[in-house]
């Protein structure tokens, strides 16, 4: 069966191997698909580790792989066979960036790293997602989200917000980073449209969630001699954070100066609404713990609804606290097919997330559901000449796999 013609994207015309797992490099590749990259999954026999955890209607097609890999082609390969390694480097003739992370000694042991990639590909991007960085002495360690949240500093914020040393209940490092490593490669892709040339571009994990996680924390260490200690007190203010009301929870920021004094009046607090100092912004910058106090007092007077509406009347940030489950009944999310359902020829009705990027003059599109292992490991290596014959041995030796 041959795949359907690619949409025209900004990256049509774009090849990418996308030889990563689990949720960071996938989540790269995926983006990279949306903007309509001929992206090849490269995955081992046994598949994407992914594949393989709980909920899933059939063996192989997790909730996790699924909702990771739209808008790819699966090729299911054993790299360390003779026949294997002579397909990657046929793919690689052929492909303009490779996403990759596995750690640079499995690379090496491979025969794939940069130097052997560029031999074949000059002009070739390959950007290499680590743990740590090669340039320092956490060099070759092994990471995943868990750690990286605690490694970044993440992990203790929230111990200093709510006193329990804890992660942020969502796999913010690997997604985080992987937005990085899309960006990554639209500013190779840039750079060799420029120059002609390709080059290896490294997105370590624990590099990047640090700017992450610090831009706003390092504060009084932004100055030497230091001003204070790195924490943005704001962010960890023990009072930050959704507020009960009547019948639910709710968050409600007042920022600036007009929207504080909108809000004071809303609650009936004139006093504070005629306050001098709190007409000053670096003043009310010092007294963030007393103003959360006064929006946490004030809130269980009235219903979530309530002020929801007295919030929309004075134009002030809010946001109703919506469990996962809510959003699938968000009349703004159903208005733009956030959670789009599909028909998948081997799993049945599926819902998928949507596009919240558009582009005016290319919109992202779904035309390639996630695959099944291997899916399109006979197409693919079809296109770089293999025979019928020769894919026929490879697939009865295991050398590659198929649905």
């Amino acid at each position: 069966m041959t795949s359907p013609p690619l949409p025209d994207g900004p990256l049509t015309g774009v090849r990418v191997i996308d030889m990563t797992s689990m949720g960071m490099g996938p989540l790269a590749g995926q983006i990279l698909g949306d903007f309509g990259a001929d992206v090849i999954k490269l995955e081992p026999p046994t598949g994407d580790v992914f594949r393989h955890n709980v909920p899933r209607s059939s063996p192989g097609m997790a909730h996790t792989f699924i909702q990771f890999n739209r808008n790819k082609r699966s090729l299911a390969i054993d790299l360390k066979s003779e026949q294997g390694h002579e397909a990657m480097l046929r793919l690689l003739k052929t492909t303009d960036v490779v996403l990759s992370n596995m750690r640079p000694r499995a690379l090496k042991g491979l025969g794939l790293d940069y130097e052997r990639m560029r031999a074949i590909k000059p002009d070739i991007i390959f950007c290499a997602a680590y743990g740590y960085s090669e340039r320092g002495p956490y060099a070759g360690r092994p990471a995943a989200d868990d750690a990286i949240q605690a490694m970044s500093g993440l992990a203790h914020l929230q111990q200093m917000a709510t006193g329990t040393n804890h992660f942020v209940a969502n796999v913010v490092a690997d997604k985080v980073v992987g937005m990085a490593l899309v960006n990554a490669v639209f500013g190779a892709i840039v750079h060799r449209m420029k120059t002609g040339k390709g080059q290896c571009v490294e997105v370590p994990m624990f590099e990047t969630m640090v700017a992450f996680v610090m831009a706003e924390q390092v504060a009084g260490r932004s100055f030497e001699p230091p001003l204070g200690e790195a924490v943005y007190l704001r962010t960890v203010n023990s009072d930050r954070r959704p507020y009960k009301t009547k019948d639910g929870y709710i968050c409600v920021l007042p920022y600036t100066t007009a929207q504080w004094t909108r809000f004071f009046r809303l609650i009936g607090r004139e006093d504070l609404a005629q306050d001098k100092l709190l007409q000053d912004p670096v003043e009310r910058s010092a007294r963030y713990r007393e103003l959360y106090a006064v929006i946490a007092q004030a809130m269980p007077e009235r219903t979530t609804k309530e002020w929801s509406e007295g919030f929309l009347a004075n134009d002030l940030i809010f946001g109703v606290v919506n469990s996962p489950e809510d959003l699938f009944a968000d009349p703004h999310l159903a208005a733009l097919d956030m959670f789009p359902m599909v028909e998948h020829p081997s799993e049945g009705q599926l819902r998928l997330i949507g596009f919240p990027i558009s582009y005016s003059e290319s919109p992202n599109q779904l035309y390639r559901l996630p695959p099944r292992i291997g899916e399109h490991s006979r197409e693919l290596l079809a296109e770089l000449g293999f025979t019928q014959d020769e894919l026929d041995r490879m697939q009865a030796a295991g050398t590659i796999v198929c649905p």
